[in-house]
């Protein structure tokens, strides 16, 4: 769930343009950075199981469906409370920025301490007492992070984007680096501390490398930043006590614990029910190595359907701050039109991504991880990704009502949606028999509870901004994608030199049928048109 936009004071006289070209280059080095993190994201996932073994590879990824949910929760308050005490504190932005890493020092410390505490219960709701030490270990990473993200987010309120670029691209490359060769190395070399862990080798690798990656980007950071100057004598105005800085942060963690809640839940109950019906042994495997290869399947179907939802996060960030600010100076007159351009939009890319996925469900999850997996995988994938899809557009509709001042509304929903998915998950997987029927069972039940909490949040959008997705663009896109899901059902799955062919061909495909149509005409044409030519002048300038 996104948090309410607060618009920046706007640049006078000859200040504008140099702030307009720093914010660009800024806004660009920063994009940069994040397609950079999400393609290493990518390159990281599918070499891991390579790296550490499918059934290490679906232990870690219990243990980061936890440890995750801590980390972001933390990571993305530090980093919005700081930016926004900086921007705001004018020359008094170094002892901003001392006064909140004392906030945050603490508050990780504590997140630590909780984790560590909910380490050993989450190893008993799994049945899974291999994942403890791990969690253990990653408890270094949420302490490391409690204090690193506060200095993304200084670097960020003084509007300094091209080193938090820098510092994203250097986490990605680290983590990505730590996570698979600390991994392979304990897998190859590590048994026999591994063994006196109770734990499996590759994944306490893993973890141990993440811990290292996150210090060194934490060093790196710390080096550029510093930690600020001490308050002499009374607070200067604008520099918050520890009280009125949490009373700011502490609706963003909120929100956060039931967002990243609401994407782990379905891999945590998926684990914990893959354990308790796991058979005692298997020809080569154990019962916990079973639950686990189990796991990884589930994870590399989630890994495609979750990219609706990053790429319409995306366009969530760069449209609808345009909502609070039509809000605030037109009083709400322009507020329907917006929803309604900007969820078209939002719809159309959504649909585009989901296509993708439908059509060639096996081809995706064989060109990462190779064509055993996803044999196990394709009907899992097309059923989760019709859920994601429902998710993006979740995200879509909860981040219109924030914009608009309901950020209650848009909680109430979120967790509205949590407790559904959690619940029909726990009734529906343990029926399921072991192994891909459970992996199937998890995405149907995940994708009801995420179409239901849907349709609140549209009726919820509709009734407060007048508008959402427009009729006939929900339409024609449902009828793409319904075409896209029966298609999928009967495609071979390609080599790996066909499959990026194959998907550009799905893509070129859909945009075709939008046009004949009629979704897609003259005026978007013309809008795109424009753009282009009101950049030109100003890159001349």
């Amino acid at each position: 769930m996104a948090e309410p936009y607060r618009p920046e004071p706007t640049p006078k006289g000859d200040e504008a343009p140099d702030h307009a070209r720093k914010a660009g280059r800024g806004g660009l080095a920063v994009l940069g950075a994040k397609v950079f993190f999400i393609a290493t994201g990518l390159l990281q996932q599918a070499l891991l199981p390579r790296a550490i073994g499918l059934a290490d590879y679906g232990a870690l990824s219990r243990v980061l469906a936890v440890s995750n949910v801590f980390n972001n929760v933390i990571v993305a308050s530090s980093t919005q409370g700081v930016s926004r005490t900086v921007a705001a504190a004018g020359t008094a932005e170094r002892e901003a920025l001392r006064a909140t890493l004392r906030v945050h020092g603490i508050m990780a410390l504590l997140a630590g301490l909780v984790l560590g505490v909910a380490a050993p219960l989450v190893a008993f709701f799994e049945h899974a007492p291999d994942v403890l030490a791990p969690l253990f270990v990653m408890t270094g990473v949420l302490v490391i992070y409690g204090v690193y993200a506060p200095l993304v987010g200084y670097l960020n309120g003084r509007g300094m984007f091209t080193r938090q670029a820098s510092l994203d691209v250097v986490a990605a490359t680290l983590r990505t680096t730590a996570l698979l060769g600390i991994g392979w190395l304990f897998a190859t070399r590590g048994g026999g501390i591994a063994a006196a862990l109770s734990t499996s080798p590759g994944v306490l690798g893993a973890t141990v490398g993440a811990v290292l990656a996150s210090l060194g980007v934490f060093l790196l950071a710390l080096q550029w930043t510093g930690t600020g100057t001490r308050t002499l004598g009374s607070r200067p105005a604008g520099v918050p006590n520890a009280r009125a800085y949490l009373a700011l942060i502490l609706p963003v963690m909120i929100a956060q614990v039931f967002t990243n809640g609401l994407m782990q839940a379905d891999i945590i109950l998926l684990g914990r029910y893959l354990s308790l019906s796991a058979p005692a042994t298997t020809d080569t495997l154990t019962s916990a190595q079973a639950a686990n290869e189990w796991v990884a399947v589930y994870r590399a179907c989630q890994l495609f359907a979750f990219l609706p939802y990053q790429m319409l996060f995306s366009v969530t960030q760069v449209l609808f701050p345009m909502l609070a600010r039509a809000k605030a100076e037109d009083g709400g007159a322009r507020v329907a039109e917006l929803v309604r351009r900007g969820c078209r939009i939002g719809a159309i890319v959504c649909g585009m991504l989901v296509v993708v996925v439908l059509v060639m469900p096996g081809s995706l999850i064989k060109f990462a991880y190779g064509p055993a997996v996803a044999v196990r995988g394709i009907a899992t994938l097309r059923t989760l990704a019709l859920g994601q899809a429902a998710f993006a557009m979740l995200g879509l509709a909860t981040t219109v009502l924030v914009s608009l001042g309901r950020e209650r509304s848009a909680l109430a929903i979120t967790a509205v949606a949590l407790a559904l998915l959690a619940g029909t998950c726990a009734v529906v997987i343990p029926l399921a028999p072991f192994g891909e029927a459970q992996l199937l069972a998890t995405a149907t039940a995940t994708t009801t509870a995420l179409v239901g909490a849907l349709i609140v949040a549209v009726v919820s959008v509709r009734k407060i901004a007048g508008a959402f997705v427009p009729w006939k663009t929900a339409v024609r896109v449902g009828i793409c994608v319904a075409g896209a899901f029966a298609l999928g059902g009967m495609t071979p799955m390609f080599s790996k030199l066909l499959t990026p062919i194959v998907a550009i061909g799905a893509v070129i495909a859909y945009l075709v049928a939008l046009v004949v149509t009629g979704e897609l005409g003259k005026d978007d044409l013309a809008l795109i048109v424009s753009i282009a030519a009101a950049r030109r002048p100003a890159a001349k300038r």
